[in-house]
């Protein structure tokens, strides 16, 4: 059992990847840590970092050099101004050196420093190893294996133990959709209700609004940087950034000065068919292109798939509900967190894993769900939404051109959350007990397709898109 809570399901970071960018920055972090630990860290005179699998064969489009650089600089994903990222890797390619968690200089070559191992470690497609050489001559390493979402773990796990003790504390310990809706019927609570009990046992009240507030913020301001930023993405691909534009034809002329005053401008605008669709392709476009340019955006449950649950939530604030406040915000975080925890229990959120249904798909059926009861619709419905939504991403490759976030990656976004829209409504017009297809079946039917699906679709630009399309086309 696994005691995965709303804030492991959506975490603040930079991207372009939670897999591959976020991860090894923790993992990097981790190992800082495990070497103070062991009261090491003062006597390294060197270091090597070997990158492996996936992490390997679209890590420099993934930024996973960056985030290796960043993370044993000490810099925290978090709370790092975006504008030092370029500043800080830029000076250690220059200066051929790093301040290892700005405390110890040592040599450093971004060329050599940090090797690209094409080879696949057997435990998980994204492994990274660190290596040291200690002044008595003692050479040690660490293994990482960056799991999707930003989780990071080592091979014997030994957090494990502790995990367990604090799945154990949950007052609802929930593994499967089965289980969630039992403890539904047995108290009389919604899903979010059930959640926002666990998470007591973990934080205060107060603790956890501070959180969940925190996450919306950086989702709507993500949303807002995206949809008032022109240009191309970086890369190499001339990917033409398209939130700016389609937000520009949508916006109408009232005046705002802040995300929040924005939101309700929107929520005066035309609200047609098209231009719902519109909007909720914007808002997962804009924050896609912010993930694509190394800026900050919240993993939902990956960066990759990042947008499709702040589109949503948007849609439902400025087009369903214009009542609607932080409450309704709460509901949905807490809601779509516990569905993706589900599905990271019973499969898994990683591409490199399994595919891009491991990511846009959950993503969507996070969305799906969370919706769902927003708009009134009952446990057993808002797992049908899930339901609904994955059944329909069941198969899904991740082939990322170029190795980078970006085609097909950014419209996939726009289209999981047109999707998660669709499923809800599906649902709220469905009588539950009439479908043929629960949510844990298809948990285990992703996971099952995951494992038979080829390597060259799980994240390594070896098939699909990655090969069909050349660079020069682009």
């Amino acid at each position: 059992m696994e005691s995965i809570s709303t804030f492991d399901m959506l975490k603040i970071g930079i991207g372009p990847s939670s897999s591959h960018t976020l991860g090894p920055w923790r993992a990097a972090e981790a190992w800082i840590k495990e070497l103070k630990d062991q009261r090491l860290f003062n006597n390294i005179i060197s270091i090597k970092i070997h990158v492996y699998g996936s992490l390997s064969l679209t890590g420099k489009g993934h930024a996973t050099d960056f985030a290796i650089m960043l993370g044993l600089s000490g810099q925290d994903p978090e709370y790092i101004p975006i504008e030092n990222i370029h500043t800080i890797v830029t000076r250690i390619k220059e200066e051929k050196q790093i301040e290892l968690n700005g405390e110890l200089t040592l040599p450093f070559s971004s060329d050599t420093t940090i090797i690209f191992e094409k080879k696949f470690l057997p435990f998980h497609a994204n492994g990274i190893t660190f290596k040291a050489q200690l002044d008595s001559g003692e050479k040690i390493e660490t293994t990482y294996y960056s799991i999707g979402g930003g989780f990071v773990i080592k091979e014997e796990q030994p957090e494990s133990q502790k995990n367990i003790a604090l799945f154990k504390t949950f007052p609802f310990p929930i593994t499967t959709g089965i289980e969630l809706l039992a403890f539904c019927k047995k108290e009389n609570l919604s899903i979010s209700q059930i959640v926002l009990e666990n998470e007591r046992s973990l934080r205060t009240n107060k603790e956890i609004d501070y959180e969940l507030h925190r996450i919306w913020d950086t989702m709507l301001e993500c949303m807002y940087i995206g949809c008032h930023t022109e240009g191309r993405l970086p890369g190499g691909l001339n990917v033409t950034r398209r939130a700016f534009e389609i937000h520009h034809s949508l916006k109408g002329e009232l005046p705002y000065n802040t995300p929040q005053e924005w939101l309700e401008t929107i929520r005066k605008t035309e609200v047609k068919f098209r231009q719902i669709l519109k909007w909720v392709s914007c808002f997962a476009l804009a924050v896609n292109e912010v993930n694509a340019s190394l800026g900050r955006v919240v993993t939902a449950p990956t960066n990759g798939s990042a947008g499709v649950i702040p589109a949503v939530l948007m849609y439902y604030l400025v087009i369903e509900n214009h009542e609607a406040d932080f409450s309704q915000v709460k509901k949905f975080l807490l809601v779509a967190g516990e569905i993706g925890s589900i599905f990271k229990k019973g499969a898994t959120i990683s591409a490199a894993m399994g595919g891009c249904q491991a990511e846009i798909g959950v993503s969507s059926a996070m969305a799906a769900g969370a919706l769902t009861e927003l708009l009134g619709g009952s446990p057993d419905q808002v797992l049908m939404a899930a339901e609904i939504a994955m059944e329909h991403h069941l198969g899904l490759t991740c082939d990322p051109i170029g190795g980078l976030v970006q085609i097909p990656c950014i419209e996939r976004n726009s289209m999981g959350a047109i999707k998660a829209i669709n499923a809800a409504e599906l649902a709220l017009g469905s009588n539950p007990e009439d479908a043929k297809v629960p949510l844990d079946k298809v948990v285990k039917t992703m996971w099952e397709t995951a494992k038979d699906m080829s390597s060259k679709y799980k994240e390594t630009s070896e098939g699909g898109l990655a090969v069909g399309v050349f660079l020069s086309d682009c």
